[in-house]
């Protein structure tokens, strides 16, 4: 991957952790760094999965990989969350 596709990737992960905060219904007790966070992670992540998967380069839009990255998100927002409610 090169620069500009990591640069990319953390604003993209911006964007895609806050999506998957607002997937999950309710309050949830992370806060929008953590988010963030999760969001550049699922980025990445995503975008590894959707290439692995030959969806990641399509005619237009990639809404699979977009699709990938919000669930992902979604899913580490709901992980952490579970993890700061328990302490």
């Amino acid at each position: 991957m090169e620069i500009d596709g990591i640069i990319s990737a953390i604003f993209i992960g911006i964007v895609i952790g806050v999506l998957g905060r607002l997937v999950i219904p309710g309050r949830q007790r992370i806060g929008v760094l953590w988010t963030i966070l999760v969001g550049i992670l699922a980025a990445l992540l995503g975008s590894a999965i959707a290439a692995g998967l030959g969806v990641a380069d399509t005619d237009g839009v990639d809404w699979v990989e977009w699709l990938i990255q919000i669930a992902l998100a979604a899913v580490g927002v709901a992980a952490l969350d579970r993890s700061k409610a328990r302490r």
